[in-house]
């Protein structure tokens, strides 16, 4: 088997998992709550940031003034295939962030989520 069908055929085999991430300002401990359908999407997350795009506008003009090295990703949790209701993954997915953000109060000097939730959203 040729080397491209084996990393597609790979590709194919791997597992997607969603979940709940952090994203984490080192130098105020600042931190946004993600969720994912994919984990994977981390990187398209940290890409997004890199080229200015990211639609928190606090998280953004705060990475472009500490930099990308202040920063860390962190997997809050993963949902099992158990977690997901037969309603739909959208759904348990803002649950599983509800939960994150009633426990962690990433709001006002603490994160970057406002208090009425409609401009925090990926």
């Amino acid at each position: 088997m040729s080397r491209k069908k084996e990393l597609k055929m790979q590709y194919k085999e791997t597992k997607v998992q969603a979940g709940i991430y952090q994203i984490k300002n080192t130098k105020n401990q600042k931190i946004f709550i993600v969720s994912t359908k994919n984990l994977k999407t981390i990187n398209g997350k940290k890409f997004e940031l890199e080229a200015g795009f990211c639609t928190n506008k606090a998280l953004q003009q705060e990475w472009n003034e500490y930099g990308k090295e202040s920063f860390v990703f962190e997997e809050l949790e993963i949902l099992n295939e158990e977690d997901i209701s037969p309603l739909g993954i959208k759904g348990d997915l803002k649950k599983f962030e509800e939960k994150w953000l009633e426990k962690l109060q990433p709001y006002g000097e603490r994160g970057y989520h406002s208090n009425n939730g409609k401009d925090d959203l990926f």
